[in-house]
């Protein structure tokens, strides 16, 4: 993949340079600290748009209970700011065990920062179906003992989740198909023409969708199950699944334009990164553990992924979205908004527990970077010192934020 983007000033060797060689290392280590690797989720929501206990019976789908032990005793004491949660942590471990799934080991740091974090959940500018971290059902979960990669979830059930994020949440006619249809011949003819002749905001937010998907691709292709034998499981790059995806031949000229796609996510992500600076610079901003060296050392990584991020020379211009008639503007941005709230929503529906961890994480991400791009008059008005009321981004946010950035 080469050249410049659709509706972008910026090709696609600027923005591997820049990232391969300056943000993503940085970021890479920012995502390893203990603030950014625990993730509070709600894996037992039911599906909300249809009947559904299949399940994925697959070892790899799963995650490991929480055993109740691993919550330290100065976090039952009551001595934080939600203490009821605090005491019920135990019963939460143990509800855990039904799950049999996310491996959620917790330090004692880990935990009182995140019991410190005051639940935010603004709807009238989120773009997600947020999960309630209060409920005895939701859980932390440890990211880089749950990595995402292929788990053996396929088949009528991943299919249609897709199907139901395409055909019912993407802003095109009913005569396109979607790309991954079976019968693909003059589906992919349809498909070019449609995007090319929609505005920019349909486009846009079908081409994020896209780019998503094609991540999503990308990371079960290149930590695939190579090898499954009783005494050792091998994952690794499969070649012949990232072609079948992605290889111009193949899919019929698509494949390129997905992952053109997932550059354009890239850039609408890096645009809210640049955007949402004044938010973290304030000294009353803390990445709190607990650990007050490691934080003081993470917040400083991630203003300097901040100030990088702004540097970058061949920003996404957002300013060309919902520019026009004021009332059409208004109402075409709230569509937008519930559209992709539909989308967070049926991450619920996800048979396979690890996919919906990482389902639900990264629309949460990419919920997170749109709200902040609609958000830019509050954001440029955060006073410098004290809270910031007109905006705010809850921890659930920020971890979602950097990890859907970092996937």
């Amino acid at each position: 993949v080469t050249g410049y983007l659709d509706d972008c000033t910026c090709d696609v060797e600027t923005i591997d340079a820049f990232n391969n060689n300056k943000l993503f290392p940085r970021l890479n280590e920012l995502l390893e600290s203990d603030y950014f690797r625990y993730y509070k989720v709600n894996l037992q929501k039911p599906c909300p748009f249809w009947d559904d206990n299949s399940h994925c019976g697959m070892r790899d789908c799963a995650v490991q209970p929480c055993p109740s032990d691993e919550v330290p005793d100065g976090i039952r004491s009551g001595s934080y700011k939600y203490s009821e949660e605090a005491n019920n942590l135990a019963e939460e471990c143990e509800e855990a065990r039904r799950l049999g799934a996310v491996d959620d080991s917790l330090s004692t740091e880990t935990r009182e920062a995140v019991l410190q974090w005051a639940r935010h959940d603004d709807s009238s500018d989120s773009f997600c179906e947020a999960d309630d971290i209060h409920s005895p059902d939701a859980e932390y979960v440890d990211l880089l003992l749950n990595p995402e990669r292929y788990t053996g979830y396929k088949g009528p059930d991943a299919w249609k989740i897709w199907n139901s994020i395409y055909e019912e949440n993407c802003f095109k006619p009913q005569n396109v198909k979607r790309p991954l249809a079976s019968g693909r011949g003059e589906s992919f003819i349809y498909l070019t023409k449609w995007v090319s002749r929609v505005c920019v905001e349909k486009r846009a937010f079908y081409r994020l969708i896209s780019g998503l998907h094609a991540s999503i691709n990308i990371h079960l292709s290149a930590r695939y199950l190579l090898q499954d034998t009783w005494s050792e499981k091998k994952w690794g790059p499969n070649v012949t699944e990232f072609q079948q995806r992605f290889d111009e031949v193949l899919t019929r000229g698509e494949g390129p334009r997905r992952l053109k796609n997932l550059y354009f996510l890239y850039l609408i992500e890096l645009r809210a990164l640049s955007k949402v600076l004044p938010f973290f610079e304030r000294p009353g901003f803390q990445l709190y553990t607990g650990n007050q060296r490691q934080d003081a050392e993470m917040k400083q990584l991630l203003l300097e992924i901040l100030h990088l991020a702004k540097s970058f020379p061949l920003h996404f211009d957002e300013n060309s979205f919902f520019a026009g008639n004021k009332k059409e503007a208004a109402k075409l941005k709230e569509e937008f908004r519930l559209h992709f709230k539909n989308i967070s929503k049926i991450m619920d529906c996800v048979g396979c527990f690890k996919c919906r961890l990482w389902g639900k994480l990264q629309t949460q991400g990419l919920g997170t970077a749109l709200k902040i791009l609609f958000s830019e008059n509050l954001i440029e008005r955060i006073p410098e010192s004290g809270p910031s009321y007109g905006f705010q981004l809850s921890r659930q946010e920020i971890v979602a934020l950097f990890n859907a950035f970092g996937r």
